[in-house]
């Protein structure tokens, strides 16, 4: 089992520890949701044409919708995974493994060949980078207060 090193910092390092945590995770939080909020629009106005060309417009566009679902459905999933990571490696190593997630499926959504290209793989590897995304924008879920019966979340 791994052990955690534990440093008792005075009260004002305490406060400036947390207060760099806390803005760190507003800027990450705020980046990754930023991403989340790009793909919706292009969802709805974009990918549906791009990647499923031969529905009528509303399926496809539903079917579009669909993808942006699976990046939620990955929440939990992040949550999970980073939760867990972040205990045992650091939170600070966590929180940059979950905008490297976000970043680089985002990069690599742009590179993504359209259904004229690939045929439905595209819609299939869009589907899998916005898995990536979710999984990503999850981070985790952490006990707090001295009891440990509250949960905090980002």
């Amino acid at each position: 089992m791994a052990k955690i090193a534990t440093h008792a910092l005075s009260g004002s390092d305490h406060g400036i520890q947390l207060r760099k945590a806390v803005f760190a995770s507003v800027i990450g939080s705020a980046i990754e949701w930023y991403d989340f909020f790009i793909y919706g629009i292009a969802a709805g106005l974009i990918f549906g044409k791009l990647y499923f060309p031969n529905e009528e417009p509303l399926t496809a566009t539903l079917a579009a919708f669909g993808t942006y679902f699976i990046g939620f459905v990955g929440r939990p999933i992040g949550a999970a995974i980073f939760g867990h990571y972040g205990d045992l490696i650091g939170r600070k190593t966590a929180l940059v493994a979950t905008l490297l997630c976000m970043g680089i499926a985002t990069f690599l959504i742009a590179f993504v060949p359209t259904y004229q290209s690939i045929g439905i793989w595209g819609a299939v590897i869009l589907t899998i980078l916005r898995m990536i995304q979710g999984i990503g924008v999850g981070k985790s879920v952490e006990r707090i207060g001295a009891a440990r019966n509250g949960m905090v979340t980002s």
